[in-house]
């Protein structure tokens, strides 16, 4: 049976793929690291990349952490136990180009003991402007990992990610989406429990090659002072859904994570105008258009 060291050892080691080929995709900017204890146990390593060519803003951190676990999160997992165990490896990144999109992944185990312990996580992204090619494409990606270890995964994944990346009180996603998984275990999965494990270690190996494809496709693009508005604005809507509805930050905040760290998904610079509309036949009003759940993107 694989072992909690094991996987927080091998997320580590994706960490540091991922780094790498960050930095090769800029081409200027490095990452600064800071190395982290957490009071009630365990710590991180953080890894933050600012102010370069394609990249304003970025953030790709491990963390493995234990100790008690906080009476909020008990009541919510609906558990007795007190001692908990977590890792995993979470990333956010902010392009300078409004035709770059946004995205995020996160990777993550959790464990309280030997009958409760699952794998979450997933992909998904965030473009200002939803160009439909690299929608498909993104997703197309996504489907051939999961269709490694199931046939079910892409779908019932790609809803739960609809369903997940949804800013309720905006009435729609916040991007494309693409796969979300939460509290995985071979009973719910229908595979072992190392297969779950490679499965997350697959998709963490996939980020860097899917984003660079992307990147390089969008970020020499000309881009005008209103579509950099547009982008400010779209940022606005990423932070709202991190500060009011992602589980990631909430777990973060309730057992006493590092501030700089929940945060570091936040973009430098982000705007909220007041009562926006879209222009009728605009490319933002497409965009809006297509900020929808159950969109078959690989049809």
């Amino acid at each position: 049976m694989i072992t909690k060291e094991q996987i927080a050892e091998k997320y580590k080691e994706i960490q540091e793929e991922i780094t790498q080929a960050l930095e090769k995709l800029d081409g200027k900017a490095v990452f600064q690291e800071e190395l982290w204890e957490r009071e009630g146990g365990g710590g991180g390593r953080t890894r933050i990349i600012q102010h370069g060519d394609i990249l304003e803003k970025g953030g790709v951190n491990f963390s493995a952490v234990h100790g008690e676990l906080p009476a909020p999160i008990k009541k919510a997992f609906g558990v007795e136990e007190d001692q908990f165990f977590a890792t995993g490896v979470s990333i956010v990144i902010h392009p300078n180009n409004p035709w770059v999109p946004i995205i995020h992944m996160n990777i993550r185990y959790f464990e309280l003991n030997e009958n409760i312990r699952w794998f979450g996580g997933g992909i998904d992204l965030t473009p200002h402007y939803v160009i439909e090619e690299d929608a498909k494409d993104f997703h197309q990606a996504l489907k051939a990992v999961c269709d490694q270890y199931s046939a079910q995964f892409y779908e019932e994944f790609k809803t739960w990610a609809d369903n997940y990346f949804y800013i309720k009180h905006r009435n729609e996603t916040r991007g494309i989406g693409g796969i979300f998984y939460d509290k995985l275990t071979p009973e719910k999965a229908g595979v072992s429990m190392e297969e779950i494990f490679d499965f997350s270690c697959a998709l963490g190996r996939l980020f860097p090659k899917i984003y660079t494809e992307i990147v390089n496709r969008n970020h020499d693009k000309s881009f005008t002072k209103e579509e950099k508005d547009w982008q400010l604005l779209r940022r606005g809507r990423y932070v709202e859904f991190n500060l009011v509805y992602d589980s990631g930050t909430k777990f973060g905040l309730e057992t006493n994570g590092r501030i700089e760290s929940i945060l570091m998904s936040l973009p430098e610079q982000a705007n909220w105008f007041y009562n926006f509309q879209a222009q009728p036949g605009s490319k933002e009003e497409k965009t809006l258009g297509l900020l929808k759940k159950g969109i078959n993107w690989v049809g």
